[in-house]
């Protein structure tokens, strides 16, 4: 709900209706475009999309104004989108920046298949694909229009992505690991190294990487990512197990419990202040 009043709240600001001196000067001798689109606006304005999306789509059918046109498409596009009829929201924004690529939503075009995309990651472990083609598309965007205020969302986005592939490439090597199949377990855990080094999931691929090596009596390569650990994250309780790997006489020291109380919280917060 919080993503569509986001979506939504965008669109409404970047999209003004058509203005009462343009209906005065309509054609006469055909359904009135201008009437159709304001029927749609006061749908959509009350939620009801599915009506709101067939006035637009008339509205887009009878404007002789391209600009108007292309508005009313986007429109009902966001329509389809907000009933959650995200096939044909895609095929609708996919045809208006076709048919109206210099239109001047053309970014939020882009930005709203990117959302569209994103919305449909469910359960990554049944269906990796929504996961690829959402990164796919806010990829796209990213790259093509960095500097605009849609990109602080969808970098957020893609990085939510990104652990989420991640934590799959550690789910699948920790199988492999379980049923000694080192080779492939090995090449999982790299793609994390190489592909997914920013996310919370890259301490714990370097770590099983220096087990994985070191069972195998490979001492160079264990050693190699015991030090990128090391060096990256000397700190972390993983580079302490992959240390402890290659000292066995090292004992792991225990963490000392934090004692709650009422004031917790509140502390931090003046720390970081």
């Amino acid at each position: 709900m919080l993503q569509k009043f986001f979506v939504i709240l965008i669109l409404v600001f970047s999209l003004n209706s058509c203005s009462k001196k343009d209906i005065e000067y309509a054609p006469k001798d055909k359904v009135n475009p201008y009437v159709l689109y304001e029927e749609g606006f006061k749908f959509f304005e009350r939620g009801d999309y599915f009506y709101a999306e067939k006035k637009f789509t008339e509205a887009e059918l009878n404007f002789e104004i391209v600009d108007f046109a292309a508005k009313s498409a986007i429109m009902s596009s966001y329509s389809f989108y907000g009933i959650n009829f995200y096939s044909q929201a895609l095929t609708n924004l996919e045809r208006y920046l076709k048919k109206y690529p210099t239109d001047s939503n053309v970014i939020y075009a882009h930005y709203l298949i990117a959302i569209i995309h994103y919305e449909q990651i469910k359960d990554e472990k049944k269906d990796l694909q929504p996961l690829l083609d959402a990164k796919k598309k806010i990829t796209f965007f990213l790259e093509k229009y960095p500097n605009t205020d849609y990109a602080i969302d969808l970098k957020f986005k893609k990085d939510l992505i990104e652990n989420q592939l991640a934590a799959k490439e550690l789910f699948v090597a920790k199988y492999y690991i379980s049923t000694q199949k080192w080779v492939p377990a090995i090449n999982r855990l790299k793609v994390i190294v190489n592909d997914y080094q920013n996310t919370i999931f890259i301490e714990e691929a370097l770590h099983r990487l220096v087990e994985i090596y070191y069972y195998l009596g490979l001492m160079e390569e264990s050693k190699k990512y015991a030090k990128i650990l090391g060096y990256n994250y000397n700190s972390s309780e993983w580079f302490e197990q992959s240390y402890k790997v290659l000292n066995k006489d090292y004992k792991i020291k225990k963490k000392a419990k934090i004692k709650e109380d009422d004031n917790f919280f509140e502390k931090i917060i003046k720390k970081i202040k």
